[in-house]
């Protein structure tokens, strides 16, 4: 099912919360009222009762009461509403002497002295009140039919309520075109995002919208803006990795010609295949660096951010272990100071081994042959020093950069390791230098 818009939520919930507390405020109104009425008619039963009962009833006969009746029988409207109320008048035995004309005569006598009684006459039910005489020689009934009163009731009611039911009516449709208006900015938002070319990832106006929707603005402009930053990067990498992958490529094709060009010179063939295994493996470094940067730069925080405790010695042992051949090979000196304080105490072991990896490859790669490499991690810093190696002071700004390769290189690379480094402690809210010191070319990680 369609879930309703909220401007139409909002009207139906008005409409129904207004509907509620009317039909509330509309049977409080008439019990009210209804208490009210009975409080007036039964003050008005009690003050007729004491008129009838100081009269005296000693003369009342047929006759009295066919000339009055006669005499009020030409009054104007005078039988109008005749359930307002009614009397009769008996003797203790139970004998009729006088009554209203109207309702009365249909009074039984069944008297309760002192109270009010509800009895049926003539098929109504009425309420009653029984008394005697001043002179305690007859019994005085007078009476009223109940639906009379809520009649009365209803139509006080009624004209009390109707007021306020059409001014509650005005009042919703006038809250219903301020939803509409209040909300109009929102739906002009819509269409506006709606309406955007492919592509098009500029801040929302902020202009005239509710302060409550701000914050959520707020949140959609930064979040087009992050958007925007991963697509430049994204396309900046896509950029960058296929002028970089041109190169040994092309060299490849070369081989490949120059190797086709000495099939009968097998010094030749040997020396080509030497050099298009070389280049196939620095495609390979290269493609495999290109994967651990558009990882880092793609996946997101919640997947990297594990919350594990990483094992450092473990982790730089067993990187060493992995390069002991090409150590061996360049004759290089490992010194080892590992104390108990890390760069990051928590978080994700692959991530923790690749920032390793690239910087031992790094401090390898570019050592001379005889040279010592230092890896310390102290004080909640770690550095990596390889002794005979400087940088020229204006490259050392620039280390870190995606394929920055300072010129004069004899080595192959890809110019991604210390970009990866950077990016993987920049994760870990740490700060990366580079600087030439006493014992070589330095790379410092701490917080």
């Amino acid at each position: 099912m369609k879930k309703l818009s909220l401007k139409l939520r909002l009207i139906i919930l008005f409409v129904l919360i207004a509907g509620v507390f009317g039909a509330i405020a509309g049977a409080m109104s008439w019990l009210e009222t209804r208490e009210k009425i009975d409080e007036f008619f039964d003050t008005y039963q009690i003050a007729l009762a004491r008129q009838l009962a100081a009269a005296d009833w000693e003369f009342a006969s047929p006759l009295v009461q066919k000339q009055t009746n006669q005499q009020l029988k030409h009054i104007a409207h005078a039988d109008d509403e005749d359930e307002a109320i009614g009397f009769a008048v008996f003797t203790k035995d139970g004998q009729k002497v006088f009554h209203d004309d109207e309702n009365g005569k249909y009074f039984t006598y069944t008297p309760v002295i002192g109270s009010y009684v509800e009895q049926i006459v003539d098929g109504e039910k009425w309420r009653i009140v029984w008394v005697y005489s001043a002179d305690n020689k007859f019994v005085i009934a007078v009476g009223q039919e109940l639906e009379y009163r809520e009649d009365i009731a209803w139509d006080m009611a009624e004209e009390f309520i109707t007021p306020w039911g059409i001014g509650l009516a005005l009042l919703l449709i006038v809250m219903i075109l301020v939803i509409a208006y209040e909300l109009s900015p929102l739906a002009k938002l819509a269409k506006e995002v709606q309406g955007r070319k492919e592509g098009d990832l500029s801040p929302i106006p902020e202009t005239k919208l509710p302060k409550e929707i701000l914050p959520l603005i707020h949140a959609m402009n930064a979040l087009l803006k992050q958007t925007e930053q991963m697509l430049n990067r994204e396309r900046s990498f896509i950029s960058d990795s296929a002028h970089e992958l041109r190169t040994p490529l092309s060299v490849l094709k070369v081989q490949l010609e120059v190797l086709e060009m000495s099939m009968s010179d097998e010094q030749e063939r040997a020396k080509a295949l030497q050099k298009m295994e070389q280049g196939i493996n620095r495609c390979a470094r290269l493609v495999e660096q290109l994967l651990a940067l558009s990882k880092i730069d793609t996946t997101s925080a919640a997947q990297l951010s594990e919350d594990h405790i990483i094992d450092w010695k473990h982790l730089i042992a067993q990187i060493l272990e992995d390069y002991a051949e090409k150590i061996k090979e360049k004759s290089l000196q490992v010194d080892l100071e590992l104390g108990s304080s890390a760069p990051f105490e928590k978080g994700n072991s692959v991530l923790a081994a690749l920032l390793i990896r690239n910087l031992v490859d790094n401090a390898i790669k570019y050592s001379p042959k005889g040279a010592v490499i230092r890896i310390e991690m102290t004080n909640g810093k770690l550095q990596v020093m390889n002794s005979q190696t400087l940088v020229a002071e204006k490259n050392l700004a620039l280390l870190g950069q995606r394929f920055f390769r300072p010129a004069g290189q004899k080595e192959t690379g890809s110019g991604l390791g210390l970009s990866i480094v950077r990016k993987i402690a920049e994760f870990y809210d740490c700060n990366v230098t580079f600087s030439n010191t006493e014992n070589g070319f330095c790379v410092t990680i701490k917080q």
